[in-house]
C-alpha cells in the first residue's frame, strides 16, 4: 500500500496526455502574451519548449524535418552556426547574439509536430484574436479619453500602449485577415449577424491603423493582402467588384485619416529630398542603410561576412556627417540582413523557407488562408523591416506558421486519400 501512492502519483506526473494539454496551453498563453509583453513571451516560449520537447513523437517530428516547410528553417539555423565560424574580427558574444536572432526558427517543426496530433490548435488562434482585440479596445479608449491612467507608453501615439506602431498594427492586421476569413465562412453559412459583427471589427481595426497606429510598412502590406483574400476567396465579377469596393473606400480613407495622408507625403519628401550627409528621417535611413548593404554584399557575395557581422560591417563604413555616419546593427530589410552575413547561399535558403512555407497553405480553407496571410505579412512587411530577426514580428511567424502548418497536415491526414 506504501508503494501504491507514489507509483500513482509517478502515473500522473508522467501522463502524456496531461503533459500534451500542459504544452498546449502553454502555446495560447505564447499567443496571448505576444501583443503585450516581451517578457512574458520570452518566459512562456521557454515553458513551452520544456514541456513540448518530451510529449513529441520522434518519428512524426523526423517525417516534417524532411519536408522542405519544416526542414529548411532548421537548415537556415544550421548555416547560421556554421557562419560563425567565418566571422572574422568579432568577439563570441557578438556572433552568438546574431545565432539568436536565428535560434526561434527552430520552433516552427516542434510546433508543426506539436499540432499535426493536438486538435487544440483554434485555441492558439482565439487567444491571440481575443489578446488583440483587448488590445484594440485599449488603444480606442487611450485615444478618445487621453487622461485614462495608463502605466505604459509605446512607441508612437498616444493610441499606442505598448510596443509600437509598428508591431500594433502588424498584429491588428493578422487579425484582420482572420476576420476576413472568418466573416467569409459565416457569410456563406447564412450566418449574416455574425459575419457583419467581423466586418465591424475589420473596420475599427482598419480605422485604428489608418488613424492612430499609422505604419508606412502597414500602408504596403494592407493592399497586398487585400488581392490576395480577393484572390484566394472570389471568382469572376465577385472579385472585381470585391477590390473596386476596396479601392473605393481606400479613397474615402485617404480623404478622412489625415495621419495617414501626411505620412505617405512625409515619406515621399524625405526620398526626395535624401541626402546621406543630411539630418536623419525614417526613409532616408533606410535608403542609406541600404545602399551600404548592397556593397558589404558585393564584398562577400556567396557567405557573407559571418553570423552576427552587421553591426560590424556598419560601424567600419561610418563615416562624414548626417546618416552616413550611423553605425546601424540593422539594415531594416530582411533579405539584406541575412545576405550581409551569410550571403547568397543564405538567402537562398530563406527565400526557399519563404516558399515552402507559402506552399504549404497553398490550399482551400480558413487556417490555409490565415497560415498564407501570415507568410505574405513577414513577407512583404520584410521588405522594410527585418521582422524574422525582430522579437515580436519573429515570434508571431513562428508561432502562426508552426500552428496552422500543423493544424494544416493534420486536416491532411484526416482526409479519406491523404
Amino acid at each position: 500500500m506504501a508503494q501504491t501512492k507514489p507509483t500513482a502519483f509517478a502515473a500522473q506526473a508522467f501522463d502524456r496526455e496531461r503533459w500534451r494539454r500542459f504544452a498546449d496551453s502553454m502555446a495560447v498563453a505564447l499567443a496571448v502574451s505576444l501583443p503585450w509583453s516581451t517578457s512574458a513571451t520570452g518566459i512562456l516560449a521557454a515553458v513551452w519548449l520544456m514541456a513540448v520537447i518530451p510529449i513529441l513523437d520522434g518519428a512524426l517530428l523526423r517525417r516534417i524535418l524532411l519536408t522542405p516547410a519544416g526542414g529548411l528553417p532548421v537548415l537556415l539555423c544550421v548555416l547560421a552556426t556554421a557562419g560563425m565560424a567565418w566571422a572574422s574580427g568579432l568577439s563570441m558574444a557578438e556572433r552568438w547574439e546574431g545565432l539568436v536572432s536565428f535560434l526561434k526558427l527552430l520552433a516552427i517543426p516542434l510546433l508543426m509536430a506539436q499540432f499535426r496530433r493536438s486538435g487544440r490548435g483554434q485555441w492558439v488562434a482565439c487567444g491571440f484574436l481575443v489578446s488583440c482585440a483587448v488590445l484594440l479596445a485599449l488603444s480606442w479608449l487611450l485615444t478618445a479619453v487621453p487622461g485614462v491612467p495608463w502605466p505604459w507608453r509605446g512607441k508612437g501615439p498616444i493610441g499606442v500602449p505598448l510596443k509600437d506602431y509598428i508591431a500594433q498594427s502588424a498584429e491588428l492586421i493578422v487579425c484582420a485577415a482572420m476576420l476576413g476569413g472568418l466573416a467569409f465562412r459565416a457569410w456563406l453559412e447564412r450566418r449574416r449577424g455574425v459575419a457583419v459583427t467581423w466586418l465591424a471589427i475589420i473596420v475599427l481595426i482598419a480605422a485604428n491603423i489608418l488613424m492612430v497606429a499609422t505604419s508606412r510598412t502597414a500602408l504596403v502590406v494592407i493592399p497586398v493582402l487585400v488581392l490576395l483574400f480577393a484572390y484566394w476567396h472570389f471568382s469572376g465579377r465577385v472579385m472585381v467588384a470585391f477590390v473596386l469596393a476596396i479601392v473605393a473606400a481606400a479613397a474615402l480613407a485617404w480623404t478622412l485619416a489625415a495621419p495617414t495622408r501626411d505620412n505617405v507625403m512625409g515619406m515621399i519628401h524625405e526620398v526626395q529630398t535624401f541626402d546621406p550627409t543630411g539630418d536623419e528621417t525614417r526613409a532616408g535611413a533606410r535608403l542609406e542603410f541600404w545602399k551600404k548593404a548592397i556593397d558589404f554584399i558585393v564584398e562577400a557575395p556567396l557567405i557573407g561576412h559571418g553570423t552576427g557581422s552587421i553591426h560590424d560591417q556598419y560601424r567600419r563604413s561610418a563615416g562624414g556627417g548626417g546618416m552616413a555616419a550611423l553605425a546601424s546593427s540593422n539594415p531594416h530589410n530582411q533579405t539584406l540582413a541575412v545576405g550581409i552575413q551569410l550571403g547568397l547561399l543564405g538567402t537562398a535558403v530563406m527565400f526557399a523557407m519563404w516558399l515552402a512555407h507559402a506552399a504549404l497553405f497553398w490550399r482551400t480553407g480558413f487556417i490555409a488562408w490565415v497560415g498564407l496571410a501570415i507568410v505574405a505579412q513577414n513577407i512583404v512587411g520584410s521588405l522594410f523591416n527585418s521582422h524574422l530577426f525582430d522579437f515580436f514580428h519573429g515570434w508571431g511567424y513562428v508561432l502562426g506558421v508552426g500552428v496552422a502548418g500543423g493544424m494544416v497536415l493534420r486536416q491532411t491526414a484526416a482526409k479519406p486519400n491523404a
